[in-house]
């Protein structure tokens, strides 16, 4: 069976949107016929089952919508709620579309609904879990696949989705804490950078126009306000989509170019504060994959090679990749990620005292919690320095710009004396 998406009208002539189960489009219709619905259109859902390939057409690939990570922590602990409580997996997936029907109105809703409705039809079909999920790889990111899959063999996939909903929400709220952190220097910088915009396009040229009919030599410090003034008046239109397509142009050619972004990521990790702090969060994420993993019996190389597509600095991903080729060699894990001497020697050496007592996983989980404790506090520390730095930098030029205005009448003052 294969899984569609409908439009149809009911009695009273209102439209009803929704997911339905059929083997052909025609017998979705029916089915619609059967409820006293009248349908409009009748469309596969993408990926749901291999033999509704060919008839999903290129705009509605396209269409296909990734489930947020917000919703997916959410998901993923509802689903392994009702697999402990005896459902099967076709009867959890029937039950978590339904969930989503009645919150349809909510944001992303129907979206979930349509990628679960394809999971589903994908299992009925006779695919295994992590087969059909593999069919929605922008909804279920690699370390999820790869969790379900170690759950289908070896019968606790309730067990490991709630380990993996405890891993998601974790990152989850860590990524919150970060943005609410970063929202009250980002108004600051908006409302200082207006103000500052404000003054040198408006209220320095009126000022200054006073100076220049005393026909005075200007201060050096007047004089450049006034240059910056009279470019921002001049290319004010055309020079913030000019700084927009650079950034833009710049990100797309790290993107494509591996040797420059590579240079980029290890220059950012040579920088006094921040390089620290990168390097703290890939290890974090690193140690909380690779913790999950193993603890869920997934081999070791195979959580390797999952962990790697969750570092975000190459750098790191390429000293990560080079312990693989060690790993697979038949070294230990511990002297494998040490070789490259960039993860934290802490997380090396609580590796090493598992592999030595057998108890890996163990210690994986507490390196996990420990490297997390290490972002919190190099997170609270950066963002408590970056708010009062950020109110000196903008009080700053302002100071700068109330002293090129004041210096001309400070000096009028002496002459006149």
């Amino acid at each position: 069976m294969a899984a569609f998406n409908y439009q149809a009208l009911d009695a009273s002539g209102r439209q009803v949107d929704g997911v339905l189960e059929a083997d052909t489009s025609r017998a979705a219709r029916s089915q619609l016929r059967e409820r006293q619905l009248f349908p409009i259109s009748v469309t596969p859902v993408a990926g749901a089952g291999r033999n509704a390939g060919a008839a999903t057409s290129a705009p509605l690939r396209l269409a296909r919508r990734a489930i947020s990570a917000g919703s997916l922590s959410l998901l993923t602990r509802q689903w392994a709620i009702l697999l402990e409580a005896g459902l099967t997996v076709e009867q959890s997936l029937t039950a978590l579309i339904e969930q989503n029907g009645q919150n349809e109105h909510e944001h992303g809703a129907a979206g979930i609904r349509q990628t679960l409705a394809g999971v589903r039809a994908e299992v009925l079909a006779g695919h295994t879990l992590h087969a059909a999920l593999a069919q929605h790889a922008e909804s279920f990111p690699p370390i999820y696949r790869a969790v379900v899959n170690a759950g289908e063999k070896s019968g606790e996939l309730a067990r490991l989705l709630l380990r993996l909903a405890d891993h998601l929400e974790a990152w989850q709220a860590t990524r919150q804490k970060v943005l609410q952190a970063l929202l009250y220097p980002a108004l600051v910088s908006a409302i200082a950078l207006l103000v500052i915009v404000g003054l040198l396009t408006y209220v320095v040229p009126q000022i200054v126009e006073v100076f220049k009919q005393g026909k005075q030599t200007l201060p050096l410090l007047t004089r450049a306000l006034i240059l910056i003034s009279d470019f921002l008046r001049s290319h004010f239109y055309w020079l913030l989509p000019v700084l927009i397509a650079a950034s833009l142009g710049t990100r797309r050619l790290l993107q494509r170019d591996d040797r420059l972004q590579l240079r980029w990521h290890r220059r950012l990790l040579e920088l006094p504060l921040l390089g620290r702090h990168l390097r703290t969060l890939d290890s974090a994420r690193l140690a909380s994959t690779l913790a999950i993993m193993v603890g869920s019996g997934v081999p070791l190389l195979t959580a390797l090679e999952t962990a790697r597509d969750v570092l975000a600095n190459r750098v790191l991903r390429a000293a990560l990749d080079q312990a693989i080729r060690l790993v697979r060699e038949g070294n230990p894990l511990h002297r494998a990620l040490g070789a490259e001497k960039l993860f934290p020697p802490l997380l090396i050496h609580m590796i090493a005292s598992g592999e030595a007592s057998g108890t890996l996983a163990h210690m994986l989980e507490r390196a996990a919690v420990q490297q997390q404790a290490e972002l919190d506090r190099r997170t609270a520390v950066a963002l408590g320095l970056f708010e009062p730095l950020l109110i000196l930098f903008m009080g700053g030029i302002v100071l700068l710009i109330v002293l090129a205005v004041l210096l001309p009448i400070i000096e009028i003052n002496m002459l006149l004396q």
